[in-house]
């Protein structure tokens, strides 16, 4: 379903009935607040995954033991 103007100046209008024309600001301004804090939480989120990933790369790679060898079992 497409949006038209008619559908989205009677959404509008709603809202403005619902909450008032002095809330609309105070709605807004925390709207913005919230987009803010989250792009910031996920750049941050960001940051934190990307460093282990770095300090692994300077890092020599571990050594692993040779096994011993395994011999196999005669089953008779």
């Amino acid at each position: 379903m497409t949006w038209g103007p008619w559908q989205i100046l009677l959404v509008l209008a709603i809202i403005l009935i619902l909450f008032g024309g002095k809330k609309l600001p105070e709605l807004a301004h925390s709207l913005g607040k919230s987009l803010g804090e989250f792009k910031k939480g996920k750049e941050e989120g960001d940051k934190e995954t990307a460093k282990p990933v770095e300090a692994e790369k300077g890092s020599e790679p571990k050594q692993i033991a040779d096994p011993k060898p395994v011999t196999p079992e005669v089953v008779g």
